[in-house]
């Protein structure tokens, strides 16, 4: 459905040029959720801005539902569905006349545009608020009136952009339901994410998108397999992060490590077995452990291990 190879775009600003996006190649299969999980200014936006043609990339190309992204522009447009982060509907409008202008835009008739609206309306729950303003929609009916309006000409392809940042938890695993229905409609879906329990959720392949670069690509099971064993999570003193390492690997094996601030992040084999030595001889050091977490690889744990920091850490930098 889509394939992309070493796409590009850098933003020239006051203080120099700025790499938004380094090249990324990557394809999407038919019927398939695919995620681009990132951080915020990770280059997710940027990359779904490029393949929906709505900014030109600065090198490389992609070919979209059988399009070509540079020579046949109208002809990706025509072929995909593109559900901004920000929304698209207007306060005043009624949500039929908002589906009907958007679904005559794409060439259909008003008669094709009115029974698509309808469909939708039924299939997105939507029922009975077709004569409301938008403005009078909640936060949930406003974001599927969005995907409505992505979906009117019924594209076999469409982008969602962060399609549940602001909704309450309620509204959030409403709409998972409706993204995982297109898909079992035989609708191929991209979106971008920053919730780990989202791209867990929903995605059949994730992309970890980090500083404009795919970092780790993979079903969500195969990301977390990456992460063989348990991890350790450890709060130390400051100033003995590294002893507090030192000690650790004297007495259990390690597979892999990481620290960040005042915490330590130790992958091993058994988690609940290796407790009990490393803290006898972190004590033995005189080194105290605020907290302790064991748990088993999470996506967040890929992150921290592909990037040197955690994915919540960049959300909110």
């Amino acid at each position: 459905m889509i394939s992309v190879r070493g796409l590009s775009r850098t933003f020239s600003t006051k203080t120099g040029p700025v790499d938004a996006v380094k090249g990324v190649s990557f394809e999407v299969r038919d019927g398939e959720i695919v995620g681009l999980l990132g951080p915020n200014g990770a280059g997710k936006t940027t990359t779904l801005r490029m393949i929906s043609t709505l900014i030109s990339p600065t090198a490389g190309d992609a070919t979209v539902s059988g399009a070509d992204l540079r020579s046949d522009q109208r002809g990706v447009r025509s072929r995909v569905g593109y559900v901004a982060q920000g929304g698209s509907t207007a306060d005043e409008e009624l949500v039929i006349d908002e589906l009907v202008l958007q679904a005559r835009l794409f060439g259909l008739s008003k008669a094709e545009a009115v029974s698509n609206a309808e469909e939708l309306m039924s299939t997105l729950d939507l029922e009975g608020l077709g004569g409301r303003k938008c403005k009078q929609l909640s936060g949930g009916q406003r974001r599927r009136v969005d995907i409505a309006l992505g979906l009117i000409h019924k594209p076999k392809l469409i982008y969602l952009d962060e399609p549940t940042t602001g909704l309450d938890p309620q509204s959030r695993a409403n709409l998972w339901d409706h993204i995982r229905s297109l898909r079992s409609r035989g609708t191929t879906i991209v979106l971008t994410t920053h919730y780990l329990d989202e791209a867990d959720a929903l995605c059949d392949r994730i992309l970890v998108m980090d500083h404009g670069d795919i970092v780790a690509e993979g079903t969500p099971d195969e990301l977390k397999r990456r992460i063989s064993g348990d991890v350790i999570s450890l709060e130390i003193d400051s100033g003995r992060v590294e002893e507090a390492v030192a000690v650790a690997e004297s007495v259990v094996d390690v597979r892999s490590k990481l620290t960040e601030r005042n915490r330590v992040h130790l992958t091993v084999e058994h988690g609940d077995m290796a407790v009990v030595p490393l803290l006898r001889a972190l004590d033995a050091h005189n080194i105290t452990a605020g907290s302790l977490t064991v748990k088993r690889p999470s996506l967040d744990d890929v992150f921290l291990i592909v990037t040197g920091r955690s994915l919540r850490e960049g959300t909110h930098s």
